[in-house]
């Protein structure tokens, strides 16, 4: 570090920061439960089970290439309505139609990337704690020292909550103007209470006499509203959220609820990665597995208690990128106060606030930076490496940040990509393509061309597309795909050759309906993986089992259309080392595909 460089940075909050914490006057302290003897935290149920969701209506994503009035025509809908800025869709089911039934129908339907139910999430439970004290979470994570080259300047946090209280005398001066998006207005007061305390824990100003400092004290912030009244949010105005704040200038999106493993979250989220932002969520506080597959898209954030072990509460899995400090986090309150939360919905913004930091310290930081600076300077907490309780560890911000400041972000890397499907022969009618793709930077686009002619192009990841061949003249072509980075650099896939043949079907084999399908695999023939490498893989309906292999071994499996394995390679062999990897996915039948790569670490 070079401190001498940074002197508005260097002043007194390092030494009389925690003492002002816990004994400025007037401050006022969350309320205790009567079990506040008890050793466990006890966690307020104050909403229903999240285990719930919009009725009647379904998200859906259709393939790039798939023609409007086809979208229209799905038998059994009533309505349907685009989500605002987003390529995804809302479909109106008629009264008394069961939502998960005609999802599992809708998704053998190959013109769709994705069909989800259109959930109700609730806020991260506030958890009264009995272990009152300092604020720990500050020195824990090394922010004094991270605050000698960065503290957040021109860096904005959009806070996706209940709203936020911009009178309050800790926020006020960070707050830059923001959007209700459930009721559509600019009105972003906080309606619950949940919002003011997760505001404040990313970015409540500093050296101001007031009670709290957040972790990036002069970070912007950005309140967004997703909230109904009663704290509770749905994963459609989650998304259209994050679309919001990344076309408003956020760099940072951060979202203290449940729904990390949403189809629809992920698509909003890489579009914020396009534009060089990042979104962290909160893990969840039910204390029990959440078995999904990592994914690339958001940073999902657990918590951790002043011992560096995980909280009780805190839900754990595969989909866990990081730890940070949750419990007895000391913060701002709605209506001017201060109290003692714990919960993973603060160790998300104080994991958002170290990223906001390392952007203030680096702007050209790229979103696949972020996460591999943030992951490799974490401390490693429970077994050695990754693992589902603490991710890759517990975050530190003093190593992230300067890491960051050090970090040369020039990107000449084009990306890679191969098409997955179709591998050749004869085609007719409408054609699912299906590619795989890889960048150390991102992808943001990527072209579908016929004879070298551009025919569709998709802007949405996870990138999918659907060819219509009737547009095609009778015989041989070639397909290639085109992927293109931000930084405009261009990968291309080997050339796939099909011949069209719409003529005469009535001689064409048909295909078994049922046979099993992978519809993602995100290694690419040929890929450096990374020192930690999420494989994700998904495959069509009819799949009742899915395995992952490496050079023959099989080192996970699955029983459902989804599979996921966190692969540290470097453990495995020395850097540069080739791999065989093949991931397998199977019918009640029976009936087997594969597909198999070759990587190197």
């Amino acid at each position: 570090m070079l401190p001498f460089l940074f002197p508005k940075h260097r002043f007194t909050i390092h030494f009389f920061l925690l003492g002002l914490l816990v004994a400025f006057p007037g401050t006022s302290i969350a309320k205790v439960t009567k079990e506040a003897n008890s050793k466990q935290p006890v966690i307020s149920k104050k909403f229903p089970d999240s285990g719930k969701w919009a009725r009647g209506r379904l998200l859906v994503m259709p393939r790039a290439g798939v023609a409007a009035q086809s979208i229209d025509k799905v038998d059994g809908i009533k309505s349907r309505h685009k989500l605002k800025k987003l390529n995804a869709y809302i479909y109106e089911l008629p009264d008394g139609v069961d939502e998960v039934k005609f999802m599992n129908k809708l998704r053998k339907d190959h013109r769709f990337k994705f069909v989800e139910l259109d959930r109700l999430i609730e806020p991260g439970q506030t958890i009264t704690d009995p272990a009152l004290g300092n604020s720990w979470a500050l020195p824990k994570i090394g922010a004094p020292a991270a605050w000698d080259i960065a503290a957040g300047d021109s860096i904005t946090i959009a806070i996706l909550d209940t709203g936020v209280d911009s009178n309050h005398p800790d926020l006020a001066a960070n707050m830059v103007s923001g959007w209700n998006m459930y009721d559509n207005n600019a009105d972003s007061s906080d309606i619950f209470g949940h919002g003011t305390k997760v505001a404040g824990a990313a970015a409540a100003a500093a050296n101001n006499g007031q009670g709290s400092a957040g972790v990036a004290w002069s970070a912007r912030i950005m309140p967004v509203r997703i909230s109904r009244p009663d704290g509770m949010a749905y994963i459609s105005t989650m998304a259209q959220a994050i679309r919001w704040a990344a076309d408003n200038g956020a760099q940072v999106a951060n979202i203290s609820y449940g729904g990390a493993d949403s189809a629809t979250i992920h698509n909003a989220a890489n579009y914020m990665r396009s534009k060089g932002g990042v979104v962290v969520m909160s893990a969840g506080n039910s204390g029990t597995l959440l078995n999904s597959p990592p994914t690339d898209a958001v940073i999902v954030a657990s918590a951790t208690g002043s011992n560096d072990a995980r909280a009780s509460w805190s839900t754990y899995g595969p989909l866990v990128d990081v730890a940070a400090p949750g419990a007895s986090i000391y913060t701002t309150t709605n209506g001017g106060g201060y109290g003692y939360v714990s919960g993973t919905s603060f160790s998300s913004p104080i994991t958002a606030a170290t990223i906001a930091l390392m952007l203030s310290a680096n702007p050209d930081l790229a979103p696949t930076d972020i996460d591999e600076l943030l992951t490799s300077t974490a401390i490693d907490l429970g077994e050695p490496g990754f693992d589902q309780y603490y991710g890759h560890g517990r975050i530190n911000a003093a190593r992230a940040v300067e890491a960051a400041y050090t970090k040369i972000s020039a990107d000449n890397i084009p990306p890679e990509i191969s098409i997955a499907s179709p591998t050749g022969g004869q085609i007719s009618g409408d054609v699912p393509v299906d590619v795989n793709y890889f960048d150390n930077k991102g992808v943001v686009r990527v072209e579908l061309r016929i004879d070298e002619q551009s025919v569709i192009t998709d802007t949405d990841a996870p990138f999918a597309f659907m060819l219509d061949t009737t547009q095609l003249n009778e015989g041989e072509h070639t397909i290639t795909a085109h992927a293109f980075d931000a930084a405009g650099n261009q990968g291309s896939s080997a050339p796939v050759i099909v011949t069209v043949k719409n003529s005469d079907k009535s001689d064409d084999p048909v295909a078994d309906p049922v046979l099993p399908e992978i519809t993602e695999f995100n290694l690419t023939d040929g890929m450096k993986v990374r020192r930690n490498q999420a494989v994700i893989a998904r495959a069509s309906e009819a799949t009742v089992e899915m395995a992952l292999s490496i050079n023959g071994s099989i080192v996970a499996s699955s029983t459902s259309t989804s599979l996921g394995y966190r692969w540290r390679s470097w453990d495995d062999a020395p850097r540069g080392t080739w791999f065989t990897v093949t991931v397998e996915a199977s019918d009640a039948e029976g009936n087997t595909i594969s597909k198999t790569v070759n990587v190197s670490n």
